[in-house]
């Protein structure tokens, strides 16, 4: 049966997905944020995934303000990526794992989450820059994704304690899968920024890693964390971690820590990547 080995925490700033493509990861500025990320790339090549349900959040790509789904699954064959304004990223086209895909969805429906199906959609730097900061600049991507899209934009979003228990019900739906594969669930967004008004720049060391430390042992403490701290302690946009706890919930009761990164700032964002395991 399928199986759930490890989940990966990310940031996705879009400006990482600039300095993989324009190959500046090494100079003096963005060199100690991508040297976070060097023992996570030699990890994943050990351990060679099969798939990555991808959580990450739409930036008005594949969505506007006409449709806005709370949760939505890709069940489709293949992903390109999104022109944002400046044409696609020039990074291969992401591969779907469809039969997967629906398998999730169907499980998620059964056990009372309203997913909306997505067959056909681009993706966009929320799930593209992920992969360039774990597998570099491939020909092709090593693994399928199945990507699953959150709205953090427009309230009102999903709370911690459901996407908690969102991921709870993606481990479900994996283990039921009968195909053997190795399967790796990703949080990527965050964490504290803001990117509007008088509070715009806003970057907060010490509550970014409280929100890490909840991640890992036994402690469920981070589902129950309200939007209100979230946008106090870490911004309009820091809102996004909730994608984060997805990711934590689908690996069960009790996580150990093998990896983690942080770094202030990249751009007006602060920097967070944590590889988590489950524990028995």
């Amino acid at each position: 049966m399928a199986r759930i080995t490890a989940g990966v925490g990310s940031s996705h700033v879009p400006l990482l997905g600039v300095a993989v493509d324009q190959g500046k990861t090494g100079d003096e500025y963005f060199g100690p944020i991508f040297a976070g990320y060097e023992w996570t790339k030699a990890w994943e090549a050990e351990q060679e995934p099969d798939v990555v349900v991808l959580i990450y959040n739409d930036h008005a790509s594949a969505f506007d303000a006409n449709i806005i789904p709370t949760f939505a699954i890709g069940c489709g064959e293949l992903y390109k990526p999104a022109d944002e304004g400046w044409g696609p990223r020039p990074v291969p086209d992401v591969e779907g794992h469809a039969d997967l895909g629906w398998h999730i969805a169907q499980s998620l429906i059964l056990d009372d989450f309203d997913m909306t199906i997505i067959n056909e959609m681009d993706v966009d730097h929320g799930l593209t820059v992920p992969l360039s900061m774990m597998f570099g600049r491939p020909a092709k991507w090593p693994v399928k994704v199945v990507p699953l899209a959150v709205n953090v934009v427009t309230y009102p979003v999903p709370s911690g304690n459901r996407c908690w228990a969102l991921g709870e019900a993606i481990a479900r739906a994996v283990k039921s899968f009968p195909e053997d594969l190795d399967v790796q669930i990703w949080g990527t967004g965050g964490m504290s920024h803001q990117l509007q008004g008088p509070r715009a720049g806003l970057l907060n060391r010490e509550w970014d890693n409280k929100f890490m430390d909840l991640l890992v042992g036994d402690t469920q403490d981070a589902r129950s964390i309200p939007h209100i701290e979230y946008l106090r302690e870490a911004g309009s946009e820091g809102i996004e971690m909730v994608m984060w706890l997805i990711m934590r919930g689908a690996l069960g009761t009790k996580t150990r820590c093998l990896h983690r990164h942080y770094h202030i700032p990249c751009s007006n964002t602060a920097i967070g990547h944590i590889v988590l395991e489950p524990e028995a």
